[in-house]
């Protein structure tokens, strides 16, 4: 038995996807997204297979693949199976990318760590500053 198609509205798909219409418009024009299929009145509806496509495409967005670097991917997906190497070779591109800026992001939080430390040290310092000793407390 084969699963019903779903078909999204704009709003819907943005939702599902994550980006903003204007997004879903943009990635239309710049052909990231396929052409999408519309209605009888011309009003543009969003297939299960738009919605998976804009998941990917919110994956590489979210690890900060470029534009260009998208649609060089979007091509290659299209152009068929022949392509796989070079798709692999693309996303192995962007996760040694993605490796360092995760790299670069755990030495600054280091550094935020360590000030976080230090800052901590002075309030305590300051907290024994201000206990009063036994005599004062017994007065």
């Amino acid at each position: 038995m084969m699963r019903p198609v779903s078909v999204y509205t704009p709003g819907e798909a943005a939702e599902e996807s994550g980006f903003s219409l204007d997004t879903l418009r943009y990635y239309e024009r710049i052909g990231l997204l396929e052409p999408v299929q519309r209605n009888s009145a011309g009003q543009r509806r969003f297939s299960d297979g738009d919605i998976g496509w804009l998941g990917m495409l919110r994956c590489l967005r979210g690890t900060g693949m470029p534009i260009s670097e998208m649609l060089r991917f979007a091509e290659l997906t299209r152009a068929g199976d022949h392509t796989v190497a070079d798709r692999i070779a693309l996303l192995e591109a962007h996760d040694r990318a993605v490796e360092a800026k995760i790299a670069e992001l755990r030495e600054k939080q280091s550094a935020i760590q360590y000030k976080i430390g230090y800052y901590r040290d002075v309030l305590a310092l300051d907290d024994l500053d201000r206990v009063p000793d036994e005599a004062d407390a017994s007065t």
